[in-house]
Parts: C-alpha cells; sequence; structure tokens
C-alpha cells in the first residue's frame, strides 16, 4: 500500500461508521516465523459479534451483511486503522489483512500488506483494494500487527466506514477510566458479594505481616488463565490481586508470598476439581493458604449442576492448611453467570464471596454524566474476557475483600466442615488417573491407543509467560492403529473420562461402554478447537469392579481420538 492511503483519522461526525476494535491491547508475541505478532479475527461470527457490542450496531440487516465478501462490500467503503505505541522505536507497525476462505479446507490465503504508523495517524485501506470479496466465496479472515520485539505493547482501533444510505450509531470513542474517583470506589465496593467468616483469612494475614510463607492460588477458565490480558503472565486479575496482597500485607516486600495460577480456557469445575492435586497443589509439593475459585462462567454444562463445584470448595477447604476460600464471580458481555447458583454454596460455608457481576453491570447502561465509570466495550475484549482494564477491576474487587478482612475483627471460630452440602460432595475424592499413573490404579490394556497427543491445549501457569502442554500423559489412537479398544479395569463408584476435542477433521468419534453396556459416544469434533473434555461415565454409591472399553465408532477406525486420562473416585 502506498503512502496516499493514509491520511489523518477525520474529525467525528464527519463519517459514518462502526468500531470493530476500539483501543484494543495489542502484544508481540513470538510466532514461529521468528517475527513478534498479534492477530485480530475479522471473520464472520466474531465480526459480527464486534460489531454488536464495540460497534453498538443492533439492525440484524446490516449485521447480516458482515456474513459474506459481497456483504461486506456493499456495506463497508473503507477500513481505518488506528495504531497508539509508546515504544520509541517503532514509528511504524507492519499489518497484514489476510483473506478466508468459506471452505472446511483453509489453504494459503491471499495477504495485503501495509505499514501503519504508531502515533495515531490514521491508516485508510479502500474496498475497491479487496476484489476477491465481490463474489462471496471470500471474505475477510484476520488483521494481524508485527511488532518490533517481543512484548512490546500498544493499542489498536479498527473502523469500518460505510457507504452512504445506512443508518448506524455515531462514531464516539468512550472517555478514559478514572480509577481513582469515588464513582470507582463505589463500583468496587459492589463486588462484596459476603466477607463470610474470616477465621482463616485473617490468619493468613498475619502469617504474611510475620514473614511467614504464604501461598496464593487460583483456579478457574480461561479468565483466570488470564485470557486477552496483554501480557497474559503479568495483567492478568489472578497476578495483579496477588501482588496487591503482598503490598498490603507482605513483610520486607512480601518476598515470602507465593503465587500458584492454574486457570484453563474453557474448562468448568468438572474438570477443576480432577486437576486441582496436580495443577495446584502439584502433586502435594504446594499447600495453599488461600484458593480463590472462578468457575461462574464456565459451569454451564456442569453435567451436575453444582455437586462437582462444591466438590471442588470442599476439597479445597479440607486442604492441608486449611486455606481460605475465596468465590469469585466473573461476567460475560451479557451480564450472564452463574451466581445465583454458585454463590449458595458459598453462603452454606460461610465463604467469603465476590461478585464482578454486582460491581460492574450496573453502571455499563450509565453515561459518564450519570454515573457510569466504565463502558462495557472497555471492560470486555470480546464476549468472554476482560480487557487489560477488566483485569485491573477484577484484581481491585479481590482487593478490596483482602482490605476488608484486614480491618475487621477475626471471626472467634472456624467454619463447619461437618454440615451435610448443599447440592452435593459426591466428587471431593476424586483423583487423576492417566498413562503417568494408571498401573498404580488399574489394569489396562492400550489396544490401538497407544500413541502419545502432543498437540495439546495449553495454558500459562503461575507468572510464566511459556505455555505449559495440558495432560501430556495420554492415550491416543491414529489412523493407521487399527481397530483394538482400550480397555481398562478398575475398582471405583464414579468415573470420568477426559478426552480431547479437536477443530481437525483427523478427529473421530469413540464409543464408550462400561461392562459391555454404551454409556456414550464422544465426538471431539463438537467444540472445534484444541480443548479438554471432561465427562461422566457413571455415578454409583458403592465401589465396584467395572471395565471400561473405548473404541472407535463404527466408520472412524481411520480417524484420531485422545483420551487425555479420567478422573476417579474409589
Amino acid at each position: 500500500m502506498n503512502n496516499n492511503a493514509s491520511k489523518e483519522l477525520n474529525e467525528a461526525g464527519t463519517e459514518s461508521g462502526f468500531y470493530v476494535y476500539l483501543a484494543t491491547e495489542v502484544e508481540g508475541m513470538a510466532r514461529d516465523n521468528g517475527f513478534f505478532s498479534q492477530p485480530f479475527p475479522l471473520e464472520g461470527p466474531v465480526l459480527k459479534e464486534r460489531a454488536g457490542w464495540t460497534g453498538g450496531l443492533q439492525d440484524s440487516s446490516i449485521v447480516e451483511l458482515l456474513d459474506s465478501g459481497s456483504g461486506i462490500m456493499k456495506l463497508v467503503r473503507s477500513i481505518g486503522i488506528i495504531v497508539h505505541a509508546p515504544d520509541a522505536s517503532a514509528s511504524e507497525y507492519m499489518a497484514v489483512l489476510e483473506k478466508r476462505a468459506w471452505s472446511e479446507t483453509i489453504t494459503e490465503q491471499n495477504r495485503i500488506s501495509f505499514a501503519c504508523r504508531t502515533d495515531g495517524t490514521e491508516t485508510r485501506l479502500e474496498t475497491e483494494l479487496l476484489p476477491w470479496m465481490k463474489d462471496g466465496s471470500m471474505t475477510l479472515g484476520q488483521l494481524s500487527f508485527t511488532l518490533p520485539r517481543a512484548g512490546a505493547a500498544g493499542t489498536v482501533t479498527v473502523i469500518f466506514y460505510t457507504h452512504e444510505g445506512f443508518q448506524l450509531p455515531a462514531l464516539v470513542p468512550d472517555s478514559p477510566v478514572d480509577f481513582q474517583s469515588p464513582l470507582y470506589d463505589k463500583m468496587i465496593a459492589r463486588s462484596l458479594l459476603a466477607s463470610g467468616n474470616n477465621y482463616r483469612l485473617k490468619r493468613t494475614i498475619q502469617k504474611a505481616r510475620n514473614g511467614e510463607p504464604v501461598v496464593i492460588a487460583y483456579i478457574g477458565g480461561s479468565i483466570t488463565h488470564g485470557a486477552n490480558a496483554k501480557p497474559i503472565h503479568h495483567n492478568c486479575y489472578a497476578y495483579l490481586s496477588y501482588l496487591k496482597f503482598k503490598d498490603m500485607y507482605g513483610k520486607d516486600g512480601g518476598d515470602s508470598i507465593s503465587f500458584i495460577k492454574a486457570g484453563v480456557g474453557g474448562t468448568p469445575s468438572e474438570l477443576g476439581m480432577i486437576r486441582y492435586e496436580r495443577d495446584v497443589l502439584r502433586d502435594g509439593a504446594v499447600q495453599p493458604d488461600i484458593v480463590i475459585i472462578e468457575f461462574a462462567v464456565n459451569d454451564a454444562d456442569d453435567e451436575t449442576e453444582g455437586k462437582c463445584y462444591e466438590s471442588l470448595v470442599l476439597k479445597a477447604l479440607s486442604g492441608e492448611k486449611s486455606p481460605a476460600v475465596i468465590l469469585l464471580f466473573s461476567v460475560f458481555v451479557n451480564d450472564w453467570n452463574l451466581q445465583d447458583r454458585l454463590a449458595p454454596v458459598g453462603a452454606h460455608y460461610g465463604l467469603p464471596m465476590v461478585s464482578i457481576k454486582d460491581a460492574v453491570t450496573p453502571q455499563f447502561p450509565l453515561t459518564r454524566e450519570d454515573g457510569g465509570v466504565i463502558a462495557r466495550r472497555q471492560f470486555f475484549d470480546d464476549i468472554y474476557h476482560p480487557t487489560n482494564a477488566g483485569h485491573v477491576i477484577m484484581a481491585d474487587c479481590l482487593a478490596h475483600l483482602f482490605a476488608s478482612a484486614g480491618e475487621a475483627d477475626t471471626d472467634p471460630e472456624d467454619i463447619d466442615l461437618s454440615k451435610a452440602p448443599l447440592i452435593g460432595n459426591e466428587f471431593l475424592n476424586v483423583a487423576l488417573l492417566d498413562r503417568s499413573n494408571a498401573a498404580a490404579m488399574a489394569h489396562i490394556s492400550e489396544g490401538s491407543f497407544q500413541d502419545t497427543d502432543k498437540e495439546l491445549q495449553m495454558a500459562e501457569f503461575d507468572d510464566s509467560p511459556i505455555a505449559t502442554p495440558l495432560f501430556p500423559y495420554n492415550w491416543m489412537h491414529k489412523a493407521d492403529n487399527g481397530g483394538m479398544p482400550f480397555t481398562m479395569s478398575l475398582r471405583c463408584k464414579r468415573l470420568l473420562l477426559i478426552f480431547k476435542d479437536s477443530g481437525s477433521s483427523a478427529f473421530g468419534t469413540a464409543t464408550i461402554k462400561v461392562d459391555g453396556k454404551l454409556v456414550k459416544t464422544a465426538d471431539p469434533q463438537l467444540i472445534k478447537w484444541t480443548h479438554c473434555h471432561a465427562s461422566i461415565l457413571f455415578s454409583e454409591p458403592e465401589s465396584s469392579l467395572h471395565t471400561i472399553e473405548i473404541a472407535m465408532a463404527d466408520g472412524h477406525s481411520d480417524k484420531c481420538f485422545t483420551i487425555l486420562g479420567f478422573g476417579v473416585v474409589e
């Protein structure tokens, strides 16, 4: 693209259009090609979602035009890109706009490369330069930016300017968030859903003040993982709130206070309870003093409707150090979470609870003049995950709990764990079985599942920027392995299968039989991305000897399937 494609951003109101990305953080991440870049998806479903909640488009007839290249050409006259980067060494970012073919097999995408200034000057890409979209078979794929080094950061705004004749909301950016205002403090204070019994938390605070070792652990889904925080390991709410606890209560800089983060994207407490010993306790090497549990937006498909969640809560509460357990309720862009189902569990045991939903959603509809603190599109980076500003707010909500506990009198007695469970605790003693410990727990014949899958879901744990593969000790069936089933005999009363979801057409469906009876078919294609999937095979009141047989379904023997492990209650 030549320089005449760039021009200064027009004054607000002189052109009609809508935001797709608005002051969205960009970070240089190392890629296989040796460059440091970050993609911004522009494919149909993502584009339509962003046009709705970032751009404010409510007219379905306009939004539907974003489904195809020809529709986009009809609607969009040009694409404006505005980059702000504090890195003085970078006067330009290289950008690449890729096209996407609407077919199952994605071939090499055609690309248009161009430079974007980093001083706020708008780069304008006219859609006439994209003739490949006119027939509708091709559409936008993604816009990616190459940054000068790892960790280089900035913000990107993407505007779709439209042809005349479309009625759209005004292009009005958001005012900066005032993190020091009384309204901000009031919003944060709303997050304290319950102070709970503070006996354990006060004891931990005193340990920190004394300079004794303290471990703060976090377990949850992608929000706890830090998805969309940039950088993910240092700007996620978990790490930020850990730093705030250190600053409040740590002696001599808080070096005695350590950090465990065990968030895994797209996974519920049904999987969290199985991996608790491995990912939080590190197989007994770590015993936390505080455990923060965040599954309020991940447990919609929990087969037990709360029994797995309560089992995880009790598992944490029963730890060697009798840790303080804090329940954290995050929220999606549509104001939804499972707080109504899960908060009664916290109330039952007298646990401290923090609700991000209660903090932010009441003020989303308000203008700044009417008491709004942060706009919805400033808090959310997509329809699920917070921006850096959103993660700061989540950390401040937890810090408010920490501060409130520090100022309060200590409750005279610990919580009562002898009471009957509210929903159920059937999975309290669930343990992970995988290839690393199978010989001690079960008798297994691998059959055609003799390989090990190395293309696994990844997650950055603790404060590391390096992602770790999940469930590496697995059993994989490959297309040329034959048709012998995987069989396992063990004595237990409850059993869950953990298998790999995949977006690859190379993966196929498996059947699971228990004691000769078909109990489930597992289709790894339903989720369409590499993901860990837990599913209950049976739950019985008493332990007995069971035989489990996993085989490829009819017509799928030439496909792949990966058994990541099992959750066992003996």
